[in-house]
This record gives C-alpha cells, sequence and structure tokens, in this order.
C-alpha cells in the first residue's frame, strides 16, 4: 500500500528544505551560507511600538492591520519578500533582531526552528488555532512541531495546491484525473505549463516513479517517497518526459493574468496552476463574462504537490509583552471573519474552518470541502539537489 505524503507529514521533518511557489528559487548566497548568527533576544520589559514581519504581501490585508494597530496602539511594520529562501537569508545573517513574525511553508518551519531562528510558541494563547480543519490538527500536520520535544512552533494560515484547471467541454474528467494529461498526445499544443521548474520537474517525477515503480519502494534514503528527492536514474527518466512534453506545450506561463488569457481564449485547454486562476474564471462564468466551464483536479491519482502557509515567531522575541502581542496578532488573522477577507484577497484557501460564514459558492470556490485532500499530497520541499535538476530543466530547453 502507498504511503501516503501525509504519513511522511507525520514523520520526523527530514533536513530538507522547501522551494517556495511564488518566485524562482533563489541560490543561497555563499556569504549567507555561513554566516550563521546566533538568536538574539530582546529585552522583555517594555511595551513595544512596533510589530515586525517579514512576509508575503499578498496577506497584509489593510482593513485588518489597520483594527490591530488601532487596538494595541501599535505600528505594524511589514517587510516584504518574494519567496522562502530570500527570508531564509534574512533570517540567518543577524533578521532575527529586525522581525518578530514571519511567514513560511512547507518544510521551512522546521528548518528555521532546527536552526534556532525561530521559537516555539503556545496554542493555549491563541485560541482560534483550534478552529482549523481537522487536517491541520497537530496530530496529523505535524511540520509545526518538533519530534523531539513536541514543542509548537508556527500556527496553519492558507493552502492549496498545484493541481489542474481544465475546460471541462475539451477535457474528459477521467483524463485529467492522471499527471498523464500533461502528456497526452491528444492534446498537443493545447497545453501549457508555468516555467517554473522546480514544479514541473516534481510533478513528472511523481508521474515517472509511478510508472518506474519505485514510488512505492523503499527509498535510498530510507525515506517515504519525496518528489524533491529523485535517484539520478529517475531523474534521467524525468529529462526525456519533460523532451516528450516540449511539443505538445503551447508555451510555459510566467504569471496568472497569461494563464488565464490562455484558458480563457481557448488558446489551451489545461494547465497546472495554484487554483488562483481556476478561481478568477470560475467567477467570472458566474458573472457571465465568459461562456466556458473550468474545474481543478486537486489532486492526480499518482499524488500532487501542496503549500500551507504559516505564522512563525522568530528566536529574537522574548518572554514578555512582544510575545503577547505575537500571539494576539496570530489569533486576530486566524479570526474567521478575518480569514474570509484574506481568502478573498489572496485567492487562497484557508486552514480555518470558515464553512459556516460562507455560502454554498463560496465553500465550492474555495475548496472548503476538499481539505481531506490535502493529506495525499506532497508538500513544497528544496530538491535535494539543485544543481541536478538546473541541469536536467538546461539539457531539457536545449533539446
Amino acid at each position: 500500500m502507498t504511503k501516503s505524503p501525509c504519513s511522511s507529514l507525520d514523520a520526523a521533518v527530514p533536513s530538507a528544505t522547501s522551494l517556495d511557489r511564488r518566485s524562482v528559487l533563489k541560490t543561497i548566497a555563499a556569504g549567507a551560507a555561513t554566516a550563521v548568527a546566533m538568536p538574539y533576544i530582546r529585552p522583555a520589559s517594555a511595551a513595544p511600538t512596533q510589530l515586525r514581519a517579514l512576509m508575503w504581501e499578498v496577506y497584509a490585508v489593510p482593513e485588518i492591520v489597520a483594527a490591530f494597530e488601532e487596538k494595541h496602539k501599535i505600528k505594524f511594520a511589514p517587510t516584504f519578500f518574494d519567496g522562502n529562501s530570500e527570508a531564509y537569508n534574512k533570517l540567518r545573517v543577524g533578521g532575527t533582531k529586525d522581525f518578530d513574525l514571519v511567514q513560511a511553508d512547507g518544510f521551512w518551519p522546521g528548518l528555521y526552528f532546527r536552526e534556532k531562528l525561530i521559537r516555539a510558541i503556545d496554542y493555549a494563547k491563541i485560541p482560534n488555532t483550534a478552529n482549523v480543519f481537522p487536517v491541520f490538527k497537530p496530530d496529523r500536520f505535524k511540520l509545526l512541531t518538533d519530534q523531539t520535544t513536541g514543542a509548537h512552533f508556527g500556527v496553519t494560515w492558507c493552502w492549496g495546491s498545484y493541481g489542474t484547471t481544465y475546460n471541462v467541454a475539451e477535457v474528459p474528467k477521467e483524463k485529467v484525473q492522471s499527471i498523464e494529461v500533461l502528456f497526452d498526445p491528444a492534446f498537443a499544443g493545447r497545453l501549457a505549463t508555468s516555467a517554473r521548474f522546480e514544479e514541473n520537474i516534481a510533478l513528472t517525477g511523481i508521474l515517472v516513479c509511478t510508472r518506474m515503480g519505485t514510488k512505492d519502494k523503499p527509498r535510498p534514503d530510507g525515506k517515504p517517497f519525496n518528489p524533491y528527492v529523485l535517484t539520478d536514474e529517475e531523474l534521467a527518466e524525468v529529462e526525456k518526459l519533460l523532451i516528450q512534453q516540449k511539443p505538445l506545450l503551447l508555451t510555459r506561463y510566467n504569471d496568472n493574468n497569461t494563464l488565464q488569457q490562455l484558458l480563457e481564449s481557448g488558446a489551451i485547454v489545461a494547465a497546472p496552476e495554484f487554483a488562483q486562476t481556476y478561481r478568477v474564471l470560475v467567477q467570472k462564468k458566474a458573472k457571465g463574462e465568459i461562456q466556458a466551464d473550468f474545474a481543478h483536479q486537486l489532486t492526480p491519482k499518482e499524488g500532487g504537490l501542496g503549500w500551507v502557509d504559516t505564522w512563525l515567531v522568530t528566536s529574537g522575541v522574548a518572554d514578555g509583552p512582544t510575545l503577547d502581542i505575537c500571539h494576539d496578532f496570530m489569533n486576530t488573522f486566524l479570526a474567521a471573519p478575518n480569514m474570509k477577507k484574506i481568502a478573498e484577497v489572496a485567492g487562497a484557501s484557508t486552514t480555518i474552518d470558515i464553512r459556516s460564514i460562507s455560502t454554498p459558492e463560496e465553500q465550492k470556490l474555495f475548496l472548503m470541502d476538499r481539505t481531506e485532500e490535502l493529506s495525499t499530497l506532497y508538500q513544497f520541499d528544496q530538491p535535494s539537489s539543485t544543481e541536478k535538476w538546473e541541469r536536467v530543466w538546461s539539457r531539457m530547453q536545449a533539446a
């Protein structure tokens, strides 16, 4: 029986780090990789005048921030980053002095905790964490729990996948249930994928390992299957398959607007994406702005890719007023009405159960009844060998 990705989440967090989905993976500078700063602990005696966060810009919803600032008479000072590797660099070179909160996804929080860049937090002081869907509770989602001490070091926030959005009239449902649809000659010239090499290789890796029969067999590292940890033989097959896919693709898109235009115009009939374009298309259909029907295959039968965004408190925050405000900040943002606003702004599904304040249409649009599918998704990670993956991608492009 296949060991599900959620089972790998239940295991000890591996040392491999993860990739972000919002920008191309940035190479960690050599200086930053060696300059690991010791945690800086700020004095806890005085009430803070500002709360500093390192985060994704889309989540800084102005009205929620303004209400929090008014409540605490404090200034919220966010610094925005494009991806996890950028945030990691900032924290490693002394950023724990400069930030109270940081966001991350996938396996990055575990790395941060092992390197003492973030601290443990108390869920009892963040009561809204109790309102997450079952699949995100600590006994199941263990990427935010230290396996040795049992300490919790982050709260879940929003989630999503890298599933396939498709034109219902053009692509049979049974076809899109498999990753094979992205390599099907029947749709030659009417397919697209993102320009991001990590997701392309990882998703293709799941299909290749399923074909080879290696996905369900013991892995060389002794751990459950991870599409970001592929053998040289598997990578060679991934390269072959990506080269075979090239003539089937109309393009590799760089942004959601381009993908939306391609699907809306009928130029393509299917493409993997984060469901954000899918939501835009469904809403346009409901308003009568387009005629075509689109659906989103969240989880292929072979397994898919997923992500969970989290809030973390840096190790520079000592017990005291600043930590209390960090707890209340996370609790405020996790309140159901606020999470609904965030979902609408960010176009992401929430880990907090907001079905009671959502319409049936909203529940469908934001996949609220499909959260259990997260347990079948492999969490975003960083390739075990970025150099090998880049060579595979370069050779594919040159072929």
